[in-house]
């Protein structure tokens, strides 16, 4: 392949793949940035690049097979592919690193939230176009936000990263193997970022960690500064000046990955007060007390029946997500049954249910009581049947009210209607809210734009509704 540097007026080209969660697409996000203002372009195919990266997710055997499947069709289609996250941290049989095992021929490997050795391999094998000291200008305007840097997410909405990595050791995660322990963002760092996201348009922002409850532990919640002012760097003070700012632009905080700590009650009156989005993204996994100790879940799941009840007399409209894990090692029927009987008392707005996999690493595996793949399925497929009814039990109370809904898409102005999402639906997670064409002649849409909008119906997972 020629090098760019021998080709006049062509900027270096670089190929991006990003795979996995979130908090992987802000790792994409950071180096993606960092190319554009070191002058490099980036390309939309393997064979129009001169080097591709793949941003890899490692958490389960099908996100594991679906890295190793994209990094061998780029070095098919390519040749000078760079790999970086969860995957590139994964040891494969006698230790050795999984993806060089795998692809040999891979030019560098390195581990998630690793943004600067990305970028020494990235120069070491397609030297940098200019001194990123004399242009500082991202090249992708439209997807810049300044100070912000580089968004991959529509323009109406992002991911704020506020911290890496995790002090728990679940026994069936192996996330603190390749992302490390809890490392705090600062908060005056994660407070500016906010802020150029708000003034550069964005109406949701979406806050995510692998613990965001544990926000600050790392540093004693030590106090930061924001604005010339003192700020702790902990949940409750995050959250609160989040909300500060993005009053101004009427725009909307949304909360994931919320360990259910006590602490956490402190959030729920800024959520019934409308400072933030009455919605709480909790990662529950079960309910039955013995499941959750061989799971090693931090907090005292088997107060969560009360603590959701607290939170809803405290905020009636709240919304609560959550992820379970079907069929974990020693399960009983008895266990299992109890959490579908949690999910029904619970009325767990949207849930989610893996089967267990037996993640190679994780301790879980070692655990007396495997059930057989086929067993694990079935009752994923029982959660995930009651789980159904129960949300959709709540939708339809929804029926006849006037909902803010944040349009995603609306072609032509949505003069024959578009899609959007009410408080209770996060992006690519949850339902979304189906917007009839507007009855008045004179209504239009825009994606990135509020409208009110009258429930008239359900649709599976949906709302269906009237603009207004």
């Amino acid at each position: 392949m020629t090098s760019p540097s021998t080709e006049a007026g062509r900027a270096p080209r670089v190929g991006f793949v990003s795979l996995g969660c979130p908090k992987a697409l802000t790792d994409s996000e950071l180096i993606l940035t960092q190319l554009s203002a070191e002058g490099y372009q980036t390309s939309k195919t393997f064979e129009g690049a001169d080097l591709v990266i793949v941003n890899t997710c490692g958490f389960i055997d099908d996100a594991v097979k679906e890295s190793l499947d994209t990094i061998g069709e780029a070095l098919a289609a390519n040749g000078k592919v760079i790999v970086t996250g969860c995957l590139g941290a994964k040891a494969g049989e006698g230790g050795d690193n999984l993806v060089r095992q795998m692809h040999p021929s891979v030019l560098a490997v390195t581990g998630p939230h690793a943004t600067q050795e990305v970028m020494d391999a990235v120069h070491q094998h397609l030297p940098k176009p200019h001194d990123p000291f004399v242009d500082l200008v991202p090249g992708i305007a439209s997807q810049s936000f300044g100070e912000a840097g580089i968004k991959l997410t529509p323009r109406h909405y992002a991911y704020l990263k506020i911290s890496e990595g995790c002090n728990h050791r679940c026994t069936f995660c192996i996330i603190p193997s390749m992302r490390g322990d809890l490392v705090s963002r600062p908060v005056g760092d994660v407070l500016r970022e906010a802020r150029a996201l708000f003034e550069g348009g964005v109406k949701e922002l979406l806050v995510i960690s692998q613990d965001t409850s544990a926000y600050g532990v790392d540093v004693k919640y030590r106090t930061g500064f924001w604005d010339g002012k003192p700020v702790k760097t902990r949940m409750l003070e995050l959250v609160q000046a989040l909300g500060d700012l993005a009053e101004p632009y009427g725009a909307w905080v949304r909360l994931h990955y919320v360990y259910p700590y006590p602490h956490v009650d402190e959030v729920i009156p800024l959520m019934a007060q409308g400072r933030v989005l009455p919605y709480l993204d909790v990662p529950f996994q079960h309910s039955h007390p013995d499941v959750l100790r061989r799971m090693k879940r931090p907090a005292s799941g088997e107060r969560n029946l009360e603590r959701i009840a607290r939170w809803r007399e405290i905020c009636p409209q709240i919304v609560i997500r959550s992820t379970f894990i079907a069929g974990f090692p020693g399960e009983t029927e008895a266990e299992f049954e109890h959490l579908l009987d949690f999910v029904r008392e619970a009325r767990i707005d949207r849930a989610g249910c893996f089967a267990y996999s037996p993640v190679q690493g994780a301790e879980a595996n070692a655990l007396p009581g495997m059930l057989d793949a086929q067993e694990r399925e079935a009752r994923r497929a029982r959660f995930m049947q009651v789980a159904e009814q129960v949300s959709a039990a709540k939708l339809r109370e929804r029926i006849g009210a006037t909902m803010q809904v944040l349009v995603d898409s609306a072609p032509g102005l949505g003069r024959k209607g578009g899609v959007g999402r009410s408080y209770a639906d996060a992006p690519e997670i949850d339902g979304v809210v189906r917007l009839l064409a507007p009855q008045k002649i004179s209504k239009t849409m825009k994606a990135g734009e509020f409208t009110q909008a009258r429930v008239v119906d359900t649709q599976g997972h949906d709302l269906v509704a009237v603009p207004l």
